[in-house]
This record gives structure tokens, sequence and C-alpha cells, in this order.
């Protein structure tokens, strides 16, 4: 597939990155030391130039490309990128937007502006975060095949019940799947016997009752459930969203919000949600508002200094859980190591998001597993797939070593994959592949 990317920035070069071995890439952008960085570090054409313009898209060779993705820091820009793709190709155009009102327009006919998909960067940053609400020691979590499926990574502490447990001792659960374990950045595929350490990040997958029962057993003295006590730094779009969230799930989060006239407005839109004009830095407020007694705090402000800056009061003074806005992307782990216990990068869900698009097979959803360690991946199964008419251990055995059927459903009804269980074509598969072969996996499902 040819994929043109515009804009080489934080987004569209992990896109660009995640493409080239397997795709022929050309990003344009109009800087032009940053154009030399890609030429020289990935197996792309990077050229200089205004994606906006004709002559660029033409130099670029628009007319034969199969995929636009507009992926800079200007929603304008991108919006018009693709509108001029769109009239002089029949490529399928991918715009990323910040403002929600763009998506709303787009959404109203999905033709708007000749874009054929538009992610929004702050509301799939809100979603990503409320997802991990509610359930204790959960790092991330995603929802496959219309939410009867989820994915979620936890992090066992030497607390925890399940540390030094076996796998086996470990899964009290009718329709779960041990997916990974992840352990000094190496991805391992468990088997019963394997023994989960303290430290270990564990990937399950199954139905979201079975989830949320294994993030018991990781944290008992957490009960998942939307009694929890959100706070919420930070009135910014995201900040917004998440509390918008919430509400819709039951939850009744307090939001700091410095600005007046911006906690005003907060106020007026959020009517489930107790907003305070505040600066979160301000001790005496945060002592005296009893926020270290909250069983989670989300910094969703403008600066990755003042997000990690907060998580880290917010920590000290008893907050159970934080939650951080990172925008450079490459901080995720640092501010991890310092003390903030989940860091969510908007650009990096955004991209994840696009991914899934320029997967060969067509899956239907993607969650990447610490950056690009490893994929979780929806599939319909059709009768070309290996999957299909045959039981999964003859199937995986035909497949490198690395791949996990983790859940299945069939006509909405999940089905727990065991070995004999037979996958049929229409079939919904979730599954858990390293990215090591995900090459080699991807075009046989």
């Amino acid at each position: 597939m040819r994929v043109i990317i515009i804009g080489a920035g934080q987004v569209g070069s992990s896109i660009a990155a995640d493409l080239d071995e397997t795709h022929e890439v050309v990003v344009i952008d109009c800087d032009p030391e940053r154009v030399d960085e890609l030429n020289y570090s990935l197996d792309v054409l990077a050229l200089h130039g205004d994606g906006t313009s004709v002559d660029t898209l033409e130099e670029a060779d628009v007319e034969r490309a199969d995929m636009v993705i507009a992926s800079t820091d200007d929603d304008e820009t991108n919006i018009v990128a693709c509108a001029t793709a769109k009239a002089i190709s029949n490529a399928f155009t991918i715009a990323r937007v910040k403002n929600t009102e763009y998506l709303r327009t787009w959404q109203r006919s999905e033709k708007a502006f000749g874009i054929d998909f538009m992610v929004c960067t702050n509301l799939l940053a809100a979603e990503s975060i409320v997802r991990v609400v509610g359930l204790p020691a959960a790092r991330d979590v995603d929802p496959f095949a219309g939410g009867q499926v989820q994915m979620a990574e936890f992090e066992v502490d030497e607390e925890s019940p399940v540390a030094n447990q076996t796998v086996s001792e470990a899964d009290r659960f009718d329709s779960l799947t041990f997916a990974a374990i992840l352990r000094d950045g190496e991805v391992t595929i468990p088997r019963g016997d394997s023994v989960i350490g303290p430290g270990d990040r564990v990937v399950v997958i199954g139905s979201p009752k079975s989830v949320q029962g294994f993030a018991s057993s990781v944290s008992p003295d957490e009960p998942p459930g939307t009694a929890e006590e959100v706070v919420i730094v930070g009135g910014s779009e995201i900040g917004y969203h998440v509390a918008r969230l919430l509400e819709e799930r039951g939850f009744k989060p307090r939001l700091i919000e410095h600005d007046a006239e911006r906690a005003r407005e907060l106020a007026e839109m959020l009517p489930g949600t107790i907003v305070m004009e505040s600066d979160a830095t301000d001790v005496d407020f945060l002592e005296r508002e009893y926020i270290g007694d909250a069983d989670l705090l989300v910094s969703a402000l403008d600066s990755d200094e003042k997000n990690l800056l907060v998580s880290l009061l917010a920590a000290r003074l008893g907050v159970e859980r934080t939650v951080a806005v990172i925008d450079t992307t490459p901080y995720v782990d640092l501010f991890e190591a310092v003390g903030v216990d989940v860091g969510v990068s908007p650009r990096e869900v955004v991209a994840e998001e696009i991914t899934r698009f320029t997967r060969e097979g067509g899956a239907e959803n993607v969650a990447l597993i610490e950056s690009d360690k490893a994929e979780v991946l929806e599939i319909e199964v059709d009768a070309e797939s290996v999957l299909a008419g045959k039981p999964i251990r003859e199937s995986v055995a035909t497949l490198p070593e690395g791949v996990v059927i983790g859940a299945i459903t069939r006509r909405r009804e999940f089905i727990t994959p065991r070995g004999d269980t037979v996958i049929e074509p229409g079939d919904h598969v979730v599954v858990f592949v390293d990215s090591c072969v995900i090459d080699d996996v991807t075009p046989n499902l």
C-alpha cells in the first residue's frame, strides 16, 4: 500500500516508523531538517513542502496513493490537506484534529471536508483515561467487539495477592486469557506454570466482568466501581471530556481550574461535576479540600512539567493513583519511573487509532502494548484465514510463537478460547501478537 503522511512530528513519525518496512511510505513536512532526519532514519521517501499544496502532493505522486494521513499539529492544515488530496486523487483520507467541533461537523455526514476518517486527539485521550478509572492497578484498557471484550494491562506490586503466584493459581475466571507478561521491557507469552513477579505487568483479555474480577484480585483493597472519588486538574479540552465521560458513567468528579472564566464555563457545561477555581499547586487549598483522600487524580494541564508536579504532589498528599496527560511521548516512561502511575500520551493514542487502518488483513481494532512491543488485534475471520474451520491448537501451531488467541465473539456471544475451540468464518477474534512476528502473522489471519 502506498501511504502519504503529511506532517513529520511525533504522530507522523510514529506512523511512518510503523509502516516503513511493509508499505511504500512518503512523508511530507515543511521543516527541511526533519525531512533530512527521516530520510536517514527510516526507509521512507521524505519530501520538503507544504502538504496542502497541489504541486507538493503531485510531487508525492498522490494519484497512486492508497491512503493520505494528515497528522500535523494544526487542525486547519490537516483538513485542507485532506480536501486537496481528495480533489486530485481517490486516496482514503485520514485527518487528525484536536478541536471536537470539527469532529462533530464531520460526524454529521462523514463526508465533510473530503475526509474519510477523522480522529480527534483530545477526545481519544479522554476516553483512554476514563477506561482505567474504576479498574484498580490498570495501566491501560481497550474495548473490543463492541465492548463485549476488554484487554487490560495491570501492574503487580509486592503487596498484590497474585505476586509470586503462577498463572494457573491467579487464573480464577472462566472467561479470561492471560496474553502476556511484560518484564524488564521483554514480552513473555505465559504458560500455566509461569510465575507472576512483583513489578511485572500482566496483559489479560476477557469479558469486562472477568477483567474487573482480575482487577480485584490484583488489588483487593481497592474495590472497582463508580464510588471512586476522582479529581481532575485542568479544564482543558481533555479535562472537560474526562469529566463529561465520567458523569455519563455515574461518577461525581471534582475539577480544579485556575482560570475564573473557564471555571464558570465548565460549571455550566458539567452539571454533575464540582468545579473549583484554584491553583492546583496550592498545597493549602489541596489540604483544605481533602484532595489527598481521592482515589484517583487526573492531571490534564497544558504542560508536561506541570502535570508531573501536580501528580507527584497529589501522591505525596495521599492520592491512591495518578494519571497524567503527557504531550511529549518519550517522557511517558520517564514520568512513570519517577512516580506517575499512568501516563497517557494523546499523540500515541491517536497514532494507535490511525494504525488500525493500515493493517494488512483489515483489523477491526488495534491496541498497541508498551508503545510497540506487541499489538492486540480484532479480526473478523473469513474462510481464507488460517484460523477458520479447525481447532485453535492446530491453527496456532502453524503460526510463529508470540501469538495468543484472547477471545472470540460469535453473533455477539462471548466465547472463551480453548485448545479444542473451532473458530468459524464470521467470528470476531481478539488476538495478542508480539510485534516481532506481526508482519508474518497478520496477512494469514
